[in-house]
């Protein structure tokens, strides 16, 4: 009995311990190759926002993390990505436009994307927006979230390097936490 018990524990604890694995070794892959000035636009992606069009800590966070790049590279563009949620009062990207133009970032540097809904369509529809010239991207967003958008930005034929934004850590369990099954079915479905 005790034997069979051990091989019931070892079939539930393998897929468990191979799923923790591989999606560990693609968060840490995420963050890999770092921007270097190579691609004309940046991609900010985005993430909540809160009453009074306030950006979240975490999109400040991607938004700072944009900011220290581009001072490197003056003659690249930002594109601020993201919709408006049923809780959101303002676009993402109007919040991210305005916070980028606070901090004193010309505006005719920035490219507005937003009717996005997901991260599959922030790039789906940055790639729209810029078309031919678009010949790779950086895309700047938090740590954790950065193997999913490189997944995502593969499936739609865009080259890309990163920027990788800190994670709050008031936040940083449970999203690294959830962010494992969205890749697993990102990997999956393409989306």
């Amino acid at each position: 009995m005790r034997k069979k018990k051990m091989f019931i524990l070892l079939i539930i604890c393998i897929p468990i311990l191979l799923f923790w694995g591989i999606t560990t070794k693609w968060l840490i892959n995420g963050e890999k190759p770092k921007a270097n000035g190579k691609y004309k636009y940046v991609i900010v992606l985005g993430a909540k926002v809160k009453r009074g069009a306030i950006p979240s800590k975490a999109l400040a966070f991607r938004l700072d993390a944009a900011l220290t790049y581009v001072k490197q590279y003056p003659n690249i563009h930002i594109i601020v990505s993201g919709g408006q949620g049923p809780d959101e009062d303002e676009t993402e990207a109007s919040v991210m436009k305005q916070y980028l133009i606070d901090r004193g970032f010309p505006e005719s540097r920035i490219i507005v994307e937003d009717r996005s809904t997901s991260t599959y369509e922030n790039l789906l529809n940055t790639k729209r927006i810029i078309g031919s010239d678009l010949k790779g991207i950086t895309i700047v967003s938090s740590d954790y979230h950065l193997a999913r958008a490189k997944m995502l930005a593969e499936e739609l034929h865009l080259k890309c390097d990163v920027i990788a934004a800190k994670t709050p850590k008031s936040i940083e369990a449970k999203v690294r936490f959830r962010e494992r099954f969205a890749l697993l079915k990102s990997a999956i479905t393409g989306k």
